[in-house]
């Protein structure tokens, strides 16, 4: 019998690259994205980017939308229910007018109805969009403004607007409410308040 000792193991799948927490995109970051798609008349792709910043989802929820979750009738909501795939908790989110109005765009253009995903997929085998493919759209938009795709991902997505609103803020729980956390504590580690904490008050202490 042929000993398998000399096999060599797998290659991990994460060799080479940065493990841990995505870094979540700075405002004038975000411009440089949104301006881009809106110069480059990139309908879907900027629906895809202003939605996954409004509303936090994770990447498995976000590619499974409806038209039906975020519309009333022919009218975008401003604001929606979704349930999310890993809790099995519902999580609420705001649409603002901004991200309505590039979504309709993208309905009117992709001519979806109610029972449609909103973002279908090119792949004849997947009726929506697959997580890897939304994260290879968002590494291109890293790229495109000159980022280094190791640091930022779909998850960067999800924890940008809530950096921002906690930044602004510092209401810890309502950005557990927003994230669909069940735990306080699972949202102090998602978004590394701690250290940023730390690390803002040792910049501004001088000795």
């Amino acid at each position: 019998m042929e000993s398998t000792c000399n096999h060599k193991p797998p290659t991990p799948w994460n060799k080479g690259k940065i493990v841990g927490q995505k870094t979540p995109f700075k405002l004038k970051e975000i411009w440089a994205i949104r301006i881009r798609l809106q110069l480059g008349h990139r309908t879907r792709e900027l629906a895809m980017f202003d939605l996954g910043l409004d509303s936090k989802l994770r990447a498995c929820d976000l590619v499974k939308l409806r038209v039906r979750d975020i519309c009333h009738g022919d009218r975008i909501s401003p604001r929606a229910m979704v349930m999310q795939q890993k809790t099995g908790r519902p999580v609420q989110f705001e649409i603002t007018q901004a991200t309505r109005e590039a979504v309709g765009e993208w309905i009117k253009e992709a001519s979806l109805n109610s029972d449609d995903y909103l973002f279908p997929s090119r792949i004849h085998e997947s009726p929506h969009l697959g997580t890897r493919q939304y994260a290879r759209i968002v590494d291109s938009w890293v790229k495109e403004i000159g980022l280094d795709p190791a640091g930022y991902g779909t998850h960067s997505m999800r924890r940008t607007k809530a950096s921002l609103i906690y930044r602004r803020t510092k209401n810890i729980r309502a950005i557990q409410l927003l994230l669909g956390h069940s735990k306080l504590e699972s949202t102090v580690r998602y978004l590394g308040i701690e250290v940023e904490d730390a690390l803002e008050m040792a910049e501004q202490t001088e000795i």
